[in-house]
């Protein structure tokens, strides 16, 4: 066997939302594009910014001499000082170029940042759902994930945390915005959790905040989201470009370290070592140059609030089980049937709706969907939902 027993099993543990994309494009094979309804793969069906796009042609049109080189792993001089800028004005605390650092995406800043912090055997609490990578992530670079489900309404469940730290326990990873739910943790819950810590800390025990924030622009109703750096002292955010600005195919985001921690230079010089190590190098020079500008701007978020509207309003009225999305662009109903691995394929094989198993979220029961597509897709799905909700919803 080419491939390791280990990788093989992983592959096999998750990749539901890349079957399911690809089972997508067998369907619109079979049954045209405008008959199948995929709502498998959060990729971002708006385009970015006009004025991004604009910058990236002058950019290229006014080159500097290497701008195309290598630079320090961490990123350019000046980008990282425009970012820290937007972080100072954002967050109201004193972030400096030191505390940020360029990176190839999300997925690229979490791997170099665990690489650099995890100890073997060292444990990351991951609350569930949790984009299912996050597990892999960890275990690649000697972690433990200790999984932690959450309350009925997605919120963080304290006790169930303070349940799972143990001696080992070097981090805990949130997302909020959440994939899959669309939850946003709640300031209260937030603060709890910081609390949490700080008790720990006072028994000699530091536990690290980690916080993905690929989704942090993406927030519906004028819900300010709470601020992670003033709850808690040892946060570490990861952010990513993709989703804000729909630039996933670009693969450029930063790390911001809270001015609050005191070693940041031996994590910087960590980040950078780990980035060499990787084979990540730097994040990519031309898109470094560019999003650094844009760090106040996004998509429009009226377009998927508008479809979460209209998914939410019919999935409700179907009788689906569902909780009202507050960012992102993921809804994650319940299955009116135990194994949603079976209403999955019934949603497939009856309506062409494909959505994605909640057990490639480590929740089982569930399922979800991804709304960043079309609003016509949205619409056309409608019925469909309507017609299950009809048959299996008593």
């Amino acid at each position: 066997m080419i491939v390791s027993h280990k990788i093989k099993q992983q592959m096999e543990e998750t990749g539901w939302i890349r079957r399911m994309f690809e089972e997508g494009i067998g369907m619109k094979k079979r049954y045209g594009d405008e008959n199948v309804f995929d709502f498998s793969l959060g990729n971002p069906d708006v385009e970015p910014p006009q004025q991004l796009k604009q910058s990236l042609i002058d950019t290229l049109n006014r080159p500097d001499v290497g701008m195309h080189r290598y630079m320090p792993n961490c990123g350019l001089d000046d980008v990282r000082k425009e970012i820290a800028a937007y972080l100072t004005e954002y967050y109201g605390m004193p972030f400096t170029a030191q505390h940020t650092y360029m990176t190839a995406g999300s997925a690229g800043g979490l791997n170099i940042l665990l690489k650099s912090i995890l100890n073997t055997g060292d444990e990351v609490i991951v609350p569930t759902p949790y984009f299912m990578e996050f597990k892999y992530y960890i275990e690649s670079h000697g972690g433990v994930a200790r999984l932690v489900n959450t309350r009925d309404d997605f919120q963080l469940d304290i006790q169930k945390i303070e349940d799972a730290i143990t001696p080992k326990t070097r981090a805990i990873l949130i997302n909020s915005p959440n994939n899959p739910t669309g939850v946003i943790y709640s300031e209260s819950v937030l603060r709890e959790l910081a609390e949490l810590l700080y008790k720990y800390r006072g028994q000699g025990k530091k536990i690290y905040l980690i916080s993905d924030d690929a989704y942090k622009k993406l927030i519906y109703e004028n819900i300010q989201p709470p601020n992670i750096f003033s709850i808690y002292d040892l946060v570490i955010s990861v952010t990513s470009h993709s989703k804000d600005l729909a630039l996933p195919g670009e693969r450029i985001g930063y790390i911001a370290i809270s001015p609050e921690i005191k070693d940041v230079d031996m994590l910087i010089s960590g980040l950078m070592f780990s980035s060499r190590a990787l084979g990540f190098v730097n994040a990519p020079a031309l898109f470094q140059r560019v999003v650094g500008k844009f760090q106040r701007n996004s998509v429009d978020i009226n377009e998927y609030q508008k479809k979460r509207d209209v998914l939410y309003n019919a999935l409700v009225e179907a009788g689906f089980e569902c909780i009202k999305p507050m960012g992102a662009f993921y809804i994650f109903p319940k299955s009116p049937i135990d194994n949603e691995l079976e209403f999955v394929k019934i949603l497939q094989e009856k309506e062409h709706i494909l959505a994605v198993p909640g057990r490639g979220f480590g929740k089982e029961g569930f399922f979800r969907i991804a709304y960043c597509v079309p609003f016509e897709k949205v619409l056309g799905a409608l019925d469909g939902f309507r017609r299950i909700g009809k048959e299996y919803i008593k």
